[in-house]
């Protein structure tokens, strides 16, 4: 069974991607994900300057997935250009995660990581918990996605991966911008709200910021139709976020038109070895349904 997927002429060996967020702070984490399965890995979005990030609690499960409110907490992109220095040693393709509140933010950052190996860098233009992070293109303005993508595209000559809200009406609308702007590939989608969870004993919201983005379960029907939606809209890959925990998710993620599948929440659910997993069920799958390459899923649910 082939899993190799080609995304902007980056090869990962197998479609799944460590979303940005999780186990992404170190390179020695970075290392260890790819060692548990992961065809690439997304390092924890870095900011111009250090950021602490919320109080806890910043993370709550629920029945239908998860609410967190980190923050963005991060060492800021002078710690980060020291810590992801060298990234041979990883073993597989890097994606930095590069955020702002104004456009000139986002080419600090990519400037301030241009000494380091990374194969791509990821753009995210919202937050539900973080006020005024993406906040021009979260409210979903393609003028505001192709004015931070331009200024990006000047900044760097990496492929650019721009990161959507699921919150975006016209996401396609939006992702049109970001490919006229130069972007190379689409990410969709990033967690949806926010919402809140209250601890009626206590009669208060449960995290310290009282919102959060939700993802996992419930996020994952929202980003299956969007990456339906932009498979058909745009000419670029799209990277698919949203539930991703087992190979049947990834199938169905794929079958929608994803070129490549993240994996952020299902960490929590299934642990590290989560990638390895997903893939030996998706082989599985394939075996048991006829195909005998990943990249003949793509689409197919478009037939």
């Amino acid at each position: 069974m082939k899993l190799s997927v080609n995304v902007c002429n980056i090869r990962l060996s197998n479609p799944t991607i460590l979303a940005s967020g999780i186990l992404g702070t170190t390179k020695a984490l970075l290392k260890r994900v790819a060692e548990s399965g992961a065809g690439a890995v997304t390092i924890k979005s870095v900011s111009t300057e250090p950021r602490e990030g919320h109080k806890n609690p910043t993370v709550i499960t629920f029945d239908a997935g998860m609410l967190n409110a980190v923050g963005y907490s991060n060492p800021g992109v002078v710690a980060a250009a020291k810590e992801f220095a060298s990234l041979q040693d990883v073993g597989v393709p890097v994606i930095a995660s590069v955020i702002g509140t104004q456009k000139e933010d986002f080419v600090r950052v990519v400037a301030g990581l241009s000494g380091s190996e990374f194969s791509a860098i990821e753009i995210p233009l919202s937050c539900p918990h973080t006020p005024g992070f993406g906040l021009l293109a979260g409210q979903g303005t393609p003028q505001a996605t192709f004015d931070i993508t331009s200024a990006v595209r000047k900044a760097t000559e990496l492929p650019i991966f721009v990161k959507l809200s699921p919150n975006i009406p016209e996401i396609c609308a939006v992702a049109k911008a970001a490919e006229d702007a130069g972007a190379n590939a689409i990410t969709a989608v990033n967690s949806m709200g926010p919402g809140m969870i209250i601890n009626i004993e206590a009669q208060k919201p449960i995290l310290s910021f009282k919102v959060g983005g939700v993802t996992g379960d419930a996020l994952r029907p929202i980003a299956i139709r969007c990456v339906y939606d932009l498979y058909k809209a745009v000419k670029i890959p799209v990277i698919g976020v949203g539930g991703i925990s087992t190979g049947r998710h990834a199938i169905e993620m794929i079958m929608a038109g994803a070129s490549a599948v993240g994996i952020g929440t299902g960490v929590y659910y299934r642990g590290i070895e989560v990638f390895k997993r997903v893939c030996e069920e998706m082989t599985l799958w394939m075996e048991e349904n006829g195909f005998d390459d990943v990249n003949k899923i793509r689409g197919v649910a478009h037939d």
